[in-house]
């Protein structure tokens, strides 16, 4: 694997390209994933749902990355020449901070069953990509899993049985993937709180060794970049793992956002658009705001001491806002029981305009030293 991770993540790119979403390098149309390679990138994370339908067979649509969906575009990344990551959510749809809900065939199971049940699907999904000559060069066992996964069971505070269900996780990476990597991840990158006191108790109970940190962060919701280089400076010198920012994004634009989303008003789970967000940031929201952002952020990452800081993942830079492709639709909304909107939400935030023209970040990124 690459010593300096320039990574994104594409789940959504191929129903963005089966709804249409076209990509331009310079005004000549290629394929993201070779545009994205051309600005440096050397690795794709992917994530992974159990199962992202409905009992009828609906899809919940985001992507619907289930493993069919993830076998043909970790088929795609690895013939571009590519390392990939495997981002194991542990739920039918959406996992993080605020929802780790338990895979539908896994309702009812007890703490023994359910860690039974990560081992094996982990265990068979890694044996499936061996077959297919696929296996990920690092795997993420849970996403977001700041505060546990698998709820109620695996919920913080209860680590004793967070630590046994990521153990058994990382117990079958290690056997059917030895070669790759593991990462546990948290978000709010700027919370060196959270790090400190998520990764003492872990270790505290027992739980298994693992080899990277990976953290979110997002500016509008993570606090500061200053905030984030103290929190990574700490934690690679308290735990002395590599660290990598494993999601990150910043917008580019806030103009008629809304009306490329056809949301109303302010309900909606992405960014707001309000002024006063942009103050916050610290950065304006338009193309050289964002190449400014990362720029700095690489910096930060660079300076993390011993070499610890190994890089980041953007996080969905080509999920562009075409008819078709949202957070969620209808179906997924009647399994979530939440009221909606849909739409894209993130395309502000791409490394893509609207009409899919590469943005400027791109150039910081391909030209950053490590």
């Amino acid at each position: 694997m690459n010593p300096w991770i320039i990574g994104m993540d594409l789940s959504t790119l191929p129903e963005v390209e089966r709804c249409g979403g076209r990509f331009f390098d310079r005004g000549q149309e290629g394929d993201a994933l070779e545009i994205l390679k051309g600005y440096g990138a050397n690795l794709v994370r992917i994530r992974l749902w159990n199962d992202p339908y409905s009992p009828e067979g609906e899809p919940y649509g985001a992507g619907t990355n289930d493993l069919p969906c993830v076998i043909g575009l970790a088929r795609r990344v690895k013939a571009a020449g590519l390392d990939w990551l495997l981002d194991f959510h542990y739920s039918d749809f959406w996992a993080d901070p605020g929802k780790q809900r338990m895979p539908k065939a896994w309702v009812g199971l007890d703490e023994e069953g359910l860690t039974r049940a990560v081992y094996d699907y982990t265990a068979q999904v890694l044996e499936t990509l061996e077959r297919e000559d696929l296996l990920p060069q690092m795997v993420a066992v849970g996403n977001e899993i700041s505060k546990g996964l698998l709820w109620p069971e695996g919920k913080t505070p209860n680590f004793r049985a967070i630590a046994r269900l990521l153990s058994a996780g990382i117990r079958a990476v290690r056997e059917r993937a030895p070669q790759a990597q593991v990462m546990l991840h948290l978000d709010n990158g700027g919370n060196n709180q959270l790090y400190r006191t998520w990764f003492d108790s872990y270790l505290e109970n027992g739980g298994a060794d693992f080899d990277c940190i990976g953290l979110s962060y997002y500016p509008f919701w993570h606090g500061t970049p200053a905030m984030l280089r103290d929190n990574m400076n700490d934690i690679a010198l308290r735990y002395g793992k590599p660290l990598i920012v494993a999601e990150i994004s910043m917008g580019f634009t806030m103009e008629d956002y809304q009306a490329w989303e056809r949301l109303p008003g302010d309900r909606r789970k992405g960014m707001a658009t309000k002024p006063s967000l942009t103050e916050h940031i610290g950065y304006p929201m338009t193309p050289q705001g964002q190449r400014d952002f990362l720029q700095d952020v690489m910096e930060i990452i660079r300076q993390v001491p011993q070499g610890l800081g190994r890089g980041f993942i953007y996080w969905e830079p080509a999920w562009l806002p075409v008819p078709g492709s949202q957070w969620a639709n209808d179906c997924a909304f009647s399994y979530l029981r939440e009221p909606g909107p849909g739409g894209n939400e993130w395309a502000n935030q791409a490394l893509f305009d609207y009409e899919g023209n590469a943005l400027p970040a791109l150039e910081a990124i391909r030209d950053f030293r490590k």
